[in-house]
């Protein structure tokens, strides 16, 4: 089956198109700057033909349009006709409470969706924006719905529920939601074969970290508890977001500097993690080279970052009652061997034993704690956009079959 996989942001669309029988990325590319007259398409062919195409492309359904172009291109393609599309997968950030698994787009998911923008006002929207330009331009192929959210509706009231009144969680859906799922169920699964032990019988850690960032506790295959919370604000320092602060903070800022809720909302999304305490950058790459360089400001931040991510390590471990695997994913945790060096450190009365030289390896998927470490500790690259297409496969090769037996 072939499955167009599709990451809709407010002015940009990501893309990769799969044969999914031999798991084989076709096509992918994305789309820039949606809405200016100079929106930026880039396409690359699973060959290494690549196109970089700049232009005016003023809304979403117009970009599905030119996605649809490049995959039927004469030169640049892979396709000949728009029917070859057999299922379109889409990424939608929020599904609340309302999906614990991906599920084929009908009008009452649609509404369901709309529900929940107030839950994820900049993600929702232009998702949905995607599934209705996929109806108006591929009409009759089926689409799915991938939730970020969806791997962590699990876990149990004690993670998930605040400490304000409860009667907020029952009129204003405000829990903890968490988010990265297809990520954090992805690399999950990918270290319970790595390691050769069946997933629901394995207490792990994950580790997302990249200029988002999130960990996740997964108890024999379920997650039970993860660091972002109402939204992806909450838990690890990140790249420009501020992670886990009192909740008395914002309220004395805008007291004293006289900001409204959007700016205060702008600040502690876009101004501060790691850009905020360094004033250097968002990139731990540029963080790193800064600390190297002796710069003060640098160095709290990459020692905040590391130091937030081992203090969860010590309550995750403590929530499973036990730890067999800890993975790394995402650009920051697969490629920064000095933040999982940093973060490891001293971790070994907790069986967490890390093998410096395997600690430099950059390929693939790889173990990199010593032969005597209690906990495998794994770097598993990540691979939402696979996720997406085999969940969307499956869900349409059974309607499919349901079809046939009827």
């Amino acid at each position: 089956m072939k499955v167009l996989v599709l990451n809709c942001g407010s002015s940009s669309i990501k893309y990769q198109f799969f044969d999914v029988k031999e798991t084989l990325v076709l096509a992918k590319g994305s789309i820039e700057r949606i809405g200016t007259s100079s929106a930026i398409l880039t396409h690359t062919r699973h060959d290494g033909d690549n196109i970089k195409i700049t232009g005016e492309i003023l809304d979403h359904n117009i970009a599905i349009e030119y996605v649809l172009a490049v995959l039927l291109s004469k030169n640049h393609g892979v396709i000949k006709d728009k029917n070859e599309i057999e299922a379109v997968g889409h990424r939608v950030v929020h599904g609340g409470e309302d999906f614990s698994v991906s599920v084929l787009i009908t009008n009452a998911v649609i509404k369901t969706i709309q529900d929940n923008f107030e839950l994820a006002p900049l993600h929702n929207p232009p998702n949905l924006k995607g599934i209705v330009a996929c109806q108006s331009h591929l009409p009759g192929i089926p689409q799915c719905g991938v939730f970020d959210t969806a791997f962590h509706q699990k876990m149990p009231p004690k993670a998930f529920l605040y400490g304000i009144p409860y009667q907020l969680y029952k009129s204003h859906k405000i829990r903890r939601y968490g988010f990265h799922g297809t990520s954090h169920l992805y690399v999950s699964q990918r270290a319970a074969e790595f390691v050769g032990k069946p997933f629901n019988e394995l207490k792990i850690i994950t580790c997302h970290l990249g200029n988002g960032c999130s960990m996740a506790a997964i108890n024999n295959g379920v997650s039970v508890d993860t660091t972002m919370g109402f939204t992806p604000l909450e838990g690890l320092l990140m790249g420009t977001r501020s992670g886990d602060i009192d909740a008395s903070i914002p309220l004395h800022i805008m007291a004293k500097e006289g900001l409204t809720l959007a700016e205060i909302t702008t600040m502690l999304n876009k101004h501060s993690g790691l850009i905020g305490i360094s004033g250097v950058s968002n990139d731990m790459r540029e963080i790193i080279k800064a600390k190297e360089e002796k710069h003060v400001r640098s160095k709290h931040a990459f020692e905040n970052f590391c130091y937030r991510i081992k203090k969860y390590i010590g309550g995750y471990i403590a929530a499973l009652g036990g730890l067999d695997v800890l993975v790394f994913t995402g650009g920051i945790g697969e490629n920064s061997y000095e933040v999982r060096k940093e973060t490891l450190t001293d971790l070994e009365y907790l069986g967490i034993k890390l093998d410096e030289e395997k600690n430099l390896n950059t390929a693939g998927e790889r173990e990199i704690s010593s032969a005597d470490s209690k906990v495998k500790v794994l770097v598993i690259p990540t691979n939402e956009e696979l996720v997406i297409a085999l969940d969307t496969a499956k869900i349409v090769s059974e309607i499919k079959q349901q079809t046939c037996l009827l």
